[in-house]
């Protein structure tokens, strides 16, 4: 499993960025997989998923402000941040699955997004 995560950076808050997920080792179309994202000095947190099928939940903080999504053409998987708050500064990582229990470090190395 390979998962190269792309599109993080800084931004103002009230600001969007959009990050990219490029999966491969897998067949990506049959599983369900999540952005995951880790605060400094916090856990990490799950903060949502799609389905194989396209269904999708989000963590209730971002629910109406990130929207994910996937192409399976092209083993990709994507989380467009609205509205971004200081508070989702973070590193974001995809993971399979639909848990933080899922992800393995080793998958990929996040991508940083920092919002002031």
């Amino acid at each position: 499993v390979q998962l190269v995560e792309s599109g993080g950076g800084s931004a103002q808050a009230g600001g969007s960025m959009r990050l990219s997920c490029a999966a491969s080792g897998f067949t990506f179309s049959d599983h369900a997989m999540s952005w995951i994202r880790q605060a400094p000095g916090k856990e990490l947190e799950w903060i949502s998923a799609i389905y194989s099928g396209g269904s999708t939940a989000y963590l209730k903080s971002v629910k109406g402000r990130f929207t994910i999504s996937r192409d399976n053409a092209k083993n990709m998987l994507y989380l467009q941040l609205n509205s971004l708050k200081t508070e989702d500064t973070a590193m974001y990582y995809c993971t399979k699955g639909t848990s933080v229990s899922a992800f393995r470090p080793t998958w990929g190395q996040g991508t940083q997004v920092t919002v002031s």
